[in-house]
């Protein structure tokens, strides 16, 4: 997992055609899956997990548009239906660790102190372990499956997102409204709530949506490994895993077309959230 610092810059954000058109293309390509995540099993041509033992790995045809994989399951269909698998696991690593993040950093910079010291002290011990690996350990534990590896990689994405808005929100803490707002007798959860992370939400929803990609790729690594998701689950990274023997033998078809969509969403939602920053923070620090 890489960080990406964003920040606000005093600069005028250049949001030149190309690069608008870039994003726009990008957010196109994320919103094209999110619609294949949510209505993929109702669009699908054929069933999945249909085996077919006499269509094993048929290249392509008007029944079969990518053709079949090694048990003769329609290829599209796999990957129609693995994109809920494929994004929801990822989704929830994001959701979970953005939502716990951004209520630590809020935290840490509001009351500061012992409190602050202690977080960043925290934080830097878990972000001393690779996210991917701690994964790993505790797929391998406590048995195959998402949930396990979710848990381990929500508290491995935590430091970057804690960090990043905690930075943003200490600035923010020290500004005059804050200040004045206090003397008015505003509550603390009203100051968070009102004022604090409206101001926060851009910063936040940039590192987000450039952690999914991040966040996917070790889903899907997880996977391949045999340690997440479980056959016959259509899910990416798994198809990559079972299509694997089959390359040597000349049908690479499952492997290279999951491949693709790993890559295609990984690369959409790193230009989407590139795009983001330019526009809601400004230049890249």
């Amino acid at each position: 997992m890489t960080a990406a610092l964003f920040t606000r810059s005093a600069a005028k954000p250049r949001t030149g055609r190309p690069r608008d058109h870039l994003t726009l293309g990008a957010g196109c390509v994320v919103g094209l899956f999110v619609l294949l995540a949510v209505f993929g099993p109702l669009i699908a041509p054929h069933d999945p997990n249909a085996v077919d033992p006499m269509n094993v790995n048929a290249g392509p045809s008007v029944n079969h548009l990518l053709g079949t994989d090694d048990t003769g399951r329609d290829l599209l269909s796999r990957l129609i239906s693995g994109t809920r698998a494929s994004l929801a696991a990822p989704a929830a690593v994001i959701v979970v660790s953005t939502t716990l993040g951004t209520f630590l950093a809020l935290t840490a910079a509001w009351f500061g102190g012992w409190l602050d010291r202690f977080v960043s002290g925290a934080l830097d011990v878990v972000f001393g372990f690779p996210g991917l690996i701690m994964a790993v350990l505790v797929a391998a534990v406590f048995g195959a499956g998402l949930t396990a590896p979710i848990v381990a990689l929500s508290i491995a994405y935590l430091p970057l997102i804690t960090r990043v808005v905690r930075s943003a929100a200490t600035r923010e803490r020290n500004l005059p409204y804050v200040s004045a707002l206090q003397l008015l007798g505003a509550p603390t959860a009203r100051i968070w709530l009102r004022h604090l992370l409206p101001n926060l939400l851009p910063l936040v929803l940039v590192q987000a949506t450039i952690g999914f990609g991040y966040a996917l790729l070790d889903v899907a690594a997880i996977s391949f490994l045999g340690l997440g998701s479980r056959p016959p689950d259509p899910e990416w990274g798994l198809m990559v895993s079972n299509g694997a023997p089959s390359i040597l033998a000349g049908h690479p078809q499952q492997s290279l077309y999951a491949g693709l969509a790993i890559l295609i969403v990984v690369v959409a939602f790193n230009l989407l959230g590139t795009g983001l920053s330019r526009r809601l923070l400004g230049e890249i620090a």
